[in-house]
């Protein structure tokens, strides 16, 4: 059983990477249609993201909420369920979180933890409602959790002018020190990088994934029933509640998603904008395979493309979209991986047999 699980895990490995390479080859394709020197924007994109210590603090920074969001759908997916409302429960999570944090006045040790808790919560309970839906109604959760992006989208827009306006009609308050994620040192370490305490919560987030999943009861209640729904059940366990359960988690992962976003990353909360953290990060867990340290792989990858194309775009002219085209292939090709399989096995048997 061991020897074929790690050769199902390398395999899937073998796949991903031919996928990344073939992104890779797409995006220098598209750099030398439009004149430029691949060679040059690949370099210009990594001295970008990697150049500096301040950049690869930026990096991590940039990387953080999609570590959130890519573990939130694929824990979702572990249940057979598309957790397309990541952008949503992140939204409103995130406001929980900076809602506290512009209303209590304590110390930073005391806040801090209350701040988390609320963005659990917060996505939590965004996510509870798709849940009860599909546990109770069989209603898809695409569209259940779709609808209710756009619901936190205007509870935010409405919210936020009414009771935390800031200098601008389009933003809150800015959040004070007591109630960031930043830390002194961290940012003195990093030269002024925008990196946080977010990222510790991430790597929490991503062993307390893996251990759930590999080590718990729960874990195989939920897998199995990603697996074989009315099977699971006949095997006696609870599928509804497992449906729910796996909502919840997945939502209060997007929540303090949220909160890294805009209490560390950020020092406000804008309305009108819907995250795109939240779409990415189906990207994340579609190229991490849906497996935790997979996802953490992925959203360093792409917070890697995503803070260099700024830089590339400024020393070489190479639109900043090149970044967002490749990653875009990236995923077409992570999406056709049974393709690629097939491929690899195919070249695999010629090779056995002698030749080409």
């Amino acid at each position: 059983m061991r020897s074929w699980l790690k050769r199902k895990v390398k395999k899937e490995a073998v796949v991903l990477l031919c996928a990344i390479l073939l992104g890779l080859v797409a995006g220098a394709v598209f750099m030398e249609i439009t004149g430029s020197s691949a060679l040059t924007g690949y370099k210009f994109l990594l001295r970008g993201s990697l150049m500096s210590v301040e950049r690869i603090g930026n990096t991590l920074a940039t990387a953080t909420p999609l570590i959130f969001t890519g573990l939130s759908v694929a824990f979702a997916f572990k249940t057979g369920l598309f957790n397309i409302g990541a952008a949503g429960q992140m939204l409103f999570g995130g406001f929980c979180a900076t809602a506290l944090g512009l209303s209590l006045n304590l110390p930073k040790p005391v806040l801090l933890p209350l701040m988390i808790l609320v963005a659990l919560v917060g996505g939590a309970l965004w996510a509870t409602l798709p849940g009860l839906l599909k546990a109770r109604y069989n209603v898809h959760e695409v569209v259940s959790t779709i609808m209710l992006n756009w619901v936190a989208y205007w509870v935010v827009y409405y919210t936020v002018p009414a009771y935390f306006k800031g200098s601008f009609e389009t933003e809150s308050r800015y959040l004070p020190s007591e109630a960031s994620l930043r830390m002194d040192a961290l940012t003195q370490f990093f030269s002024g990088s925008y990196i946080n305490l977010g990222l510790v919560l991430a790597i929490l987030a991503v062993l307390i994934m893996a251990f759930i999943l590999k080590k718990t009861t729960l874990g195989f209640e939920l897998k199995a029933v990603g697996f074989n729904r009315y099977a699971a059940e006949y095997a006696g366990i609870n599928a509804n509640r497992c449906i729910i359960v796996s909502m919840m988690i997945a939502g209060a992962l997007a929540g303090l998603g949220g909160m890294t976003l805009y209490c560390g990353y950020a020092t406000s909360i804008q309305i009108g904008v819907l995250p795109t953290q939240g779409i990415d990060g189906i990207a994340t867990a579609l190229l991490g395979a849906n497996s935790p340290w997979g996802v953490l792989g992925a959203a360093l990858f792409f917070g890697m493309l995503y803070s260099g194309k700024g830089f590339m775009n400024a020393m070489t002219s190479i639109p900043p979209e090149i970044a967002d085209t490749i990653i875009a292939t990236i995923i077409y090709f992570a999406a056709t991986s049974v393709l690629i399989e097939k491929g690899l096995d195919k070249i695999k048997r010629r090779f056995s047999r002698g030749g080409i």
